[in-house]
């Protein structure tokens, strides 16, 4: 005579404490039962939780002293592009390095940004993974070189600064380099050669410029040169009108005592910043993309380069320390 297996089944005893909770659950349960109990309480809870909330905790009447709710979690929202848009598509060229709190907030800012001013983009962040100091110019170079032919205009963007206005152009720069960020609305820079934080170009014009100084490692000066390359190609450079917001159209992100920028000027490179680069340029970077992602921040996608730049230690021994 065989002996039979029952299944397994989990039993619940019950007293006066659990007669409380789970009264309504039967007195043999089986574990699988349970999870799926489990699972509709905390389907419940979600709704309940999305029915008490405000929806938006910035918005407050006068009964805050009486009454207050509980805000709502943010959920990002992501933007189809369509191709109606226009003919154009920027590619936004993020020099990067170990920000990411920072990458956090731009990369969704910048997607909805664009989106909401139908502007077709990609965003490139270039992060430079090798062990010289930082070279933004390099970086710039190398996005510019990397982003393929769907994109026709670019944008040297800096991670830590976000535009807040949404009457400032970004459209393609036609007749000539396109300083967003300028010296009126910089939250930090307002010397009239300044060209940096935000600048557009046709690829065009970033050709005709020969791209930027490879020569400046650490951080500062690469966008003084810049501009005189702008003008020795003889473009003109064009910057916002009509915006009235001034020193509060952009977000500017960076904590100077959190991330100390690297200023150090090294032997002769306290002489060479402020020359001239007459021979290198977009065409002479030297580098190697070690990895290639594709990748979402809160909904937003971009593309993330990992990328190791090479130093000739005769020609710029600054490129490190020592």
């Amino acid at each position: 005579m065989y002996m039979t297996r029952r299944k397994p089944t989990l039993y619940l005893r019950e007293d006066s404490r659990s007669r409380l909770f789970l009264g309504f659950l039967p007195r043999k349960c089986s574990i699988f039962n349970l999870f799926l109990t489990c699972l509709i309480l905390g389907f419940l809870s979600m709704v309940w939780l999305q029915l008490s909330c405000t929806g938006d905790g910035s918005k407050r009447g006068h009964q805050d002293d009486t009454y207050s709710q509980k805000s709502c979690p943010h959920i990002p929202r992501t933007v189809s592009e369509d191709l109606s848009w226009g003919p154009h598509r920027i590619a936004l060229l993020v020099p990067f390095r170990e920000r990411f709190e920072e990458l956090m907030s731009f990369v969704p800012h910048m997607h909805q940004y664009l989106s909401q001013k139908k502007i077709l983009h990609r965003i490139f962040i270039i992060n430079q993974v090798d062990h010289f100091r930082f070279n933004r110019a390099s970086l710039i170079n190398v996005g510019f070189l990397e982003s393929g032919n769907e994109t026709d205009y670019v944008a040297m963007h800096d991670v830590d600064l976000l535009p807040l206005n949404p009457d400032l152009d970004y459209g393609y720069p036609e007749k000539g380099p396109f300083h967003v960020a300028s010296p009126e609305l910089h939250p930090l820079y307002h010397y009239k050669t300044y060209v940096g934080g935000i600048l557009l170009l046709t690829k065009q014009h970033y050709e005709m410029c020969n791209g930027m100084s490879n020569r400046f490692w650490g951080w500062g000066r690469e966008d003084d040169e810049f501009y005189r390359r702008i003008k020795g190609a003889g473009l003109k450079l064009l910057r916002p009108t009509g915006i009235s917001t001034g020193y509060k159209t952009f977000h500017h992100i960076h904590d100077p005592a959190w991330r100390k920028r690297d200023q150090k000027r090294i032997a002769s490179q306290k002489q060479e910043q402020f020359k001239v680069d007459r021979e290198g340029g977009l065409h002479s970077v030297q580098y190697r993309v070690d990895s290639r992602s594709e990748l979402t921040v809160n909904g937003a996608p971009c593309t993330i380069l990992n990328v190791k730049l090479e130093c000739d230690l005769v020609d710029t021994p600054w490129c490190v320390f020592s």
